[in-house]
């Protein structure tokens, strides 16, 4: 398969296949190598676009105040593409779910995969996510990478030795060299008024992807836009948790190309 690789405005993309387009925004411990096992099997149906979000992976880290989605705007418009389904895992999610209010007219569909929401605040944090940040602000980057696979990867229910060992692996890589990136939270302009008080806004067909296994959070969350986006659905991948889409990659990728299919052309 060929694909055209890039740089525009700092961000990292890589391109491929033909048709209608279908953006990929990767989570908040990761990049866009988290769809490694999806890239080429959906470029076989569509035009795949995958990036790096500003300061993740291969793209530079922000000079200005900038957002997420206004950055996926300005890539899409630089790569000519109008209107595009938006699929994003986690902070990907939410970045998919700002641009879909953002920027109605050139979403074409919304796939929230374990996502995060706009304007979401736990009513409580968990033991290990404050062990995990006071881990990860002591400097003990091995442990807290290993914190942030036990939270997120195996979830709250499993533990290490349930989770598929490969799975883990790619995840810890992607995470290692996102925990030794600068931070960049303090130029990220957020979406205003918050996702979370303008879900009723979004028209488009939408199909929420999710792991029985993740944090509660994830499941509260899926269960709003559910109930809250008139053309919203869930799909369940039983036996995963955040990253379903690694573990379980045939199932995933067969849910998200049948939504494809279904969607009017």
């Amino acid at each position: 398969m060929d694909s055209t690789t890039g740089f525009y405005n700092g961000l990292y993309y890589e391109i491929a296949g033909e048709g209608q387009p279908l953006v990929l925004i990767h989570g908040g411990l990761v990049n866009s190598g988290l769809w490694n096992d999806q890239f080429e099997v959906f470029a076989q149906h569509c035009r795949v676009l995958r990036y790096d979000v500003r300061g993740f992976g291969q793209s530079k880290p922000p000079t200005a105040y900038y957002s997420n989605h206004g950055d996926l705007r300005d890539l899409l418009d630089f790569l000519g593409i109008e209107r595009a389904t938006v699929l994003g895992l986690s902070m990907g999610g939410g970045i998919a779910i700002d641009f879909a209010l953002a920027y109605p007219d050139h979403t074409a569909a919304l796939i929230p995969v374990a996502a995060g929401l706009g304007g979401y605040h736990s009513e409580k944090t968990s033991p290990l996510q404050d062990e995990l940040r006071a881990a990860y602000e002591s400097g003990d980057k091995p442990r807290a990478v290993e914190l942030s696979l036990r939270l997120w990867t195996d979830g709250p229910h499993r533990t290490p030795d349930q989770v598929d060992a490969a799975a883990r692996e790619k995840i810890r890589a992607m995470t290692i060299h996102t925990f030794d990136l600068p931070d960049t939270e303090n130029w990220l302009q957020p979406l205003k008024p918050p996702a979370i008080d303008r879900l009723a806004q979004i028209r488009v067909p939408t199909l929420f992807v999710v792991g029985d296994q993740d944090v509660p959070d994830i499941l509260d969350i899926c269960t709003r836009i559910v109930t809250t986006v008139t053309k919203a659905r869930k799909a369940v991948i039983a036996g995963t948790a955040h990253h379903l889409n690694v573990e379980k990659p045939d199932e995933f990728n067969r849910i998200v190309l049948d939504f494809l299919k279904s969607l009017p052309h």
